[in-house]
């Protein structure tokens, strides 16, 4: 039983502003937590990401309530997997001495998350 949320802030692209590489800090910090722990980790960091990776978070959380029509306090849910990949990169050009440019480039990432009840058992279709 698990449940998955992207972010997308602009519907034609998936990108969020910032490098994946920092976002990675966050989604580290909370991967494989309880979702209270989890929300409360993200409420007291001084990280630029914090605010995605939480909107996220409560996404996928709801997802998971609507997919199943249960309350997740009750679920014991959990961060099964966090990953943030990057996305596409702007490039642009400042001026540098003697007349030469320095290419300037503006990294984005996608930010999944999946959460999972850690009461769920498996399901096994196969006793006939």
């Amino acid at each position: 039983m698990e449940a998955v949320a992207k972010l997308i802030n602009n519907p034609r692209t998936n990108n969020n502003s910032g490098s994946p590489r920092k976002a990675r800090y966050v989604a580290d910090m909370i991967r494989g937590l309880d979702i209270d722990k989890a929300l409360a980790a993200l409420k007291y960091t001084n990280r630029r990401n914090v605010t995605a990776v939480e909107q996220v978070l409560r996404s996928a959380i709801k997802n998971w309530e609507q997919k199943y029509e249960m309350d997740a306090t009750e679920s014991n849910l959990y961060v099964k997997e966090i990953f943030v990949d990057g996305g596409k990169t702007m490039r642009r050009f400042l001026p540098a001495p003697h007349g030469r440019a320095y290419r300037m480039r503006k990294r984005t990432n996608h930010i999944t998350i999946k959460v999972a009840s850690r009461n769920a058992t498996p399901q096994n279709d196969n006793n006939a």
